[in-house]
């Protein structure tokens, strides 16, 4: 089997060029979660290393409605940097689709963390404490394997299928807000629309059964991945998708519409060539 380097290379350059690799998991049957998230490691330092800043991370197949569609058995994760964070505080935002190879769209949930989040924190009222606020936002995923095809440790090592993230305007909250927050984020409702014309729809409850609990998964996980730093202050959390992920291209116009969620709501994106 390749060295964890060179894998990390090869996705690296699969990466700037918007191309594709074979699957790992195929060529290395014995490919699995501790070498992908091993694999993950180089690449966070190669990143690094070239000057990307890390600014938050991204929680991916936290909708188990579409494991079937993508193979997944688990969610996955990974690292979002300062060169794949736009911020569309308007409520709009345009983005190109150059260097992508095959890109579609997520609507989710994001975090701030004004404070680190302990691994143990289960309750969803108790990760919301340590929130600084709530967005909605847009993942653009991208899949470096033909045609989406891949095992779940491929997905792993691909950065978690993470290529861009659009936050919105943010929500902040008080203390006094946060048991109203918790059912309003489990039972909202997002609507996606491309062109004028609803594509999906889904609820807070399809990541994990609960965004907040989506980013305790996450806290959980990092306990068990010394490789890696814990979920920090300051950091911006996307929580998995709501709906189906659905191919995007040049010239449309998207857009999600949140109900139910207070002070939120929604992103419109125009996508460009």
């Amino acid at each position: 089997m390749k060295n964890n380097q060179a894998i990390a290379q090869e996705l690296i350059g699969a990466l700037d060029q918007g191309g594709t690799v074979p699957s790992f998991v195929s060529r290395h049957p014995a490919f699995g979660w501790d070498e992908a998230y091993a694999v993950a490691a180089e690449i966070v330092k190669l990143r690094r290393g070239r000057g990307e800043r890390t600014v938050g991370r991204k929680i991916g197949f936290t909708n188990r409605n579409i494991w079937a569609e993508y193979g997944a058995t688990a969610p996955i994760w990974a690292y979002v940097y300062d060169r794949t964070l736009v911020h569309a505080a308007s409520g709009r935002a345009t983005v190109s689709l150059k260097g992508s190879a095959r890109p579609r769209l997520e609507p989710e949930i994001a975090f701030k963390l004004k404070t680190p989040l302990a691994a143990d924190a289960r309750d969803p009222a108790r990760v919301l404490e340590a929130i600084e606020w709530l967005a909605p936002s847009f993942e653009i995923v991208d899949c470096h394997f033909d045609e989406w095809k891949f095992k779940s440790a491929d997905s792993a090592a691909d950065f978690a299928l993470h290529w861009r993230l659009i936050v919105g305007p943010p929500r902040s909250f008080s203390r006094s807000d946060i048991a109203g927050l918790v059912s309003q984020l489990r039972d909202c409702r997002v609507t996606l629309s491309k062109n004028g014309a609803v594509a999906d729809s889904g609820v807070g409850a399809n990541a994990l059964g609960h965004p907040a609990g989506a980013l305790a998964h996450l806290a959980d996980v990092l306990s068990r991945q010394p490789a890696f730093e814990p979920l920090a202050a300051g950091e911006i959390i996307t929580t998995g998708t709501l709906t189906a992920a659905l191919p995007i291209k040049p010239g449309e116009k998207w857009s999600s519409r949140y109900e139910g969620l207070s002070g939120v709501s929604g992103i419109e994106l125009t996508i460009t060539p």
